[in-house]
């Protein structure tokens, strides 16, 4: 069993997290036109950068908070 982005399971999640609230999965997506399954996976990726930063700057300010506790 290899090891496993932590990162790149969060950004699935947020891209599954997107499509369930557009009313889609990602094996949903098949039935969609080319240009449609573009556009709505384009969306779900601006949705999914956008969280990972925020979780990302969440993290920097518990950090900025807390310190290192190394």
């Amino acid at each position: 069993m290899g090891m496993t982005d932590p990162e790149a399971e969060l950004e699935l999640m947020f891209i599954r997290e997107f499509l369930q609230a557009s009313g889609y999965d990602l094996e949903s997506l098949a039935a969609l036109s080319e240009a449609e399954r573009a556009t709505l996976m384009a969306q779900a990726s601006t949705y999914a950068a956008d969280k990972l930063a925020e979780v990302d700057e969440r993290a920097h300010f518990l950090h900025e908070i807390h310190g290192d506790r190394q």
